[in-house]
C-alpha cells in the first residue's frame, strides 16, 4: 500500500519480489509490507485494510461488522548524531501508551521480547470500550530496530481472544523491521 501525506489518495500495488527475497508467510496469511520493508508483518487473508495517515488500520470483517481491529503507526527517528539504542524502549512504551482508555479495568506489566534483529516491548489491558459500553480488549507493541519505530495495537472483544490472540502471536512472531527490498523490475503485468 502506498499513500501521500496530507489526506491524499491511497493506491494499493503489488509487486513481485526480486529474486532472492525468501519472504515466506503462514498458510492463510499475508504479508503486509511499508515503505519497502521498513516494517513487514502477517495478517490472516481476507482481512479489510483501510489506509490512514500516520495509523493504518486492517479490521477482520469490513466494518462495522468487524470484530478485531489492528491499528499500526509507523515512525521513523532521524538518523545521524543520535544513538537511539541509548533510550530504553520501556521508557518510550510507558511515554506512547499513558493515554489509556478513559475506563481501564486492568493493565498488565509490560513484556519484553528477546529478539536478535529488533527490540519489542507489549502489554494488555482490559477496558470498558466507550461506544459499545462493554468490556474489550487490546494487546499493544512497540518496536524498534535502529530509526524504525513501530507501535501497533489489537483490539478484540474478550469473546474473540481464541481468534485474536493466534493473530498476535503470528504478528509478533512474523515482525521484520529495516530490512529493505528491491522490487523486480519487470514490464507489464507481475
Amino acid at each position: 500500500m502506498r499513500g501521500r501525506q496530507g489526506g491524499g489518495a491511497w493506491d494499493k500495488r503489488v509487486f513481485r519480489l526480486a529474486e532472492g527475497q525468501s519472504w515466506k508467510c503462514k498458510p492463510g496469511y499475508q504479508s503486509i509490507v511499508g515503505d519497502r520493508g521498513a516494517f513487514r508483518f502477517d495478517v490472516p487473508t481476507g482481512w479489510h485494510f483501510v489506509p490512514g495517515t500516520p495509523t493504518l488500520k486492517f479490521y477482520d470483517r469490513e466494518p462495522p461488522d468487524d470484530d478485531i481491529l489492528l491499528e499500526v503507526t509507523p515512525f521513523r527517528l532521524p538518523a545521524g548524531a543520535i544513538d537511539w539504542g541509548e533510550l530504553p524502549l520501556a521508557q518510550l512504551f510507558e511515554d506512547s501508551t499513558k493515554q489509556e482508555p478513559d475506563e481501564l479495568i486492568w493493565r498488565g506489566e509490560a513484556i519484553e521480547v528477546e529478539r536478535k534483529d529488533l527490540e519489542l516491548i507489549w502489554h494488555e489491558t482490559r477496558f470498558i470500550d466507550p461506544g459499545e459500553h462493554r468490556e474489550a480488549r487490546s494487546r499493544c507493541f512497540l518496536a524498534r530496530r535502529a530509526e524504525h519505530v513501530l507501535l501497533s495495537t489489537l483490539s478484540f472483544w474478550p469473546e474473540d481472544a481464541d481468534r485474536a490472540l493466534p493473530v498476535w502471536d503470528e504478528i509478533v512472531r512474523s515482525l521484520r523491521m529495516g530490512q529493505h527490498l528491491t522490487l523486480a523490475a519487470r514490464r507489464g503485468p507481475n
